[in-house]
């Protein structure tokens, strides 16, 4: 899916979270989405999502506007939260049956999506039982389960030991080559691993859009860079 962004504000108030913003993301293409906190980047993933209502014609799906057809729209995107928001008295299949019956999809293909994300051992067990590593596996099994275009993720590992982050980059990395993914994140080494571009917002607005090549430009490292640009 190509997203095509034009000069899109959103205000909280008085706040702009959001500044004229502008940009085009092609298919297939895995994107980093930097800034520090209060930058704008949820905002941002939220109204790309629908999750957030955007302004008229400022943002167009594979040229369709948002407001032109929103549910065949929002059914062709998947979004991880920051907070995952799962039912944690749910068994993981049944919560698997649940997402799959509000996106109207066949509950056939759950165990295809449980052994995609590596969750198989775990399927019997309540959510709440589970480490946080594979309730990021089952967030990620339900945003994916409807096979949607696009998939944005929101610190999607977060708060993860070092062997569960590389299983989940892992996994984002096989998905990618298939979809459009916006991947938002403070960790600055995960953008480097798994992006081909990078997009900083600072302020509501966007201070780069480049490579990872050219970001880094003449510093030695991504945090330097970030931190130069942000400062």
């Amino acid at each position: 899916m190509k997203i095509e962004i034009k000069d899109l504000t959103k205000s909280y108030g008085d706040q702009k979270a959001l500044n004229s913003i502008s940009l085009t993301i092609d298919k297939h293409e895995i994107i980093g989405l930097l800034g520090p906190n209060g930058a704008g980047k949820s905002t941002l993933m939220k109204i790309i999502s629908g999750v957030l209502k955007s302004p008229e014609d400022s943002i167009r799906y594979d040229g369709v506007g948002f407001n032109q057809n929103p549910e065949f729209i929002k059914s062709r995107i998947g979004f991880l939260p920051e907070n995952n928001p799962l039912y944690s008295d749910m068994y993981v299949k049944e919560y698997l049956g649940f997402v799959a019956n509000l996106q109207k999809v066949s509950k056939d293909q759950i165990d295809l999506f449980i052994d995609r994300v590596g969750i198989s051992p775990e399927k019997n067990k309540k959510i709440h039982q589970l480490s946080k590593g594979y309730k990021q596996r089952v967030g990620l099994a339900a945003a994916i389960l409807h096979q949607p275009e696009l998939l944005i993720l929101d610190e999607p590992t977060n708060g993860l030991d070092p062997n569960q982050i590389l299983e989940i980059r892992n996994l984002i990395r096989e998905i990618g080559q298939e979809k459009t993914v916006i991947l938002s994140t403070h960790i600055l080494q995960e953008v480097e691993a798994l992006c081909t571009r990078v997009i900083l917002i600072h302020q509501g607005r966007i201070l780069q859009d480049t490579s990872i090549e050219s970001f880094k430009g003449k510093y030695s490292s991504l945090e330097e860079a970030f931190k130069d640009y942000t400062s």
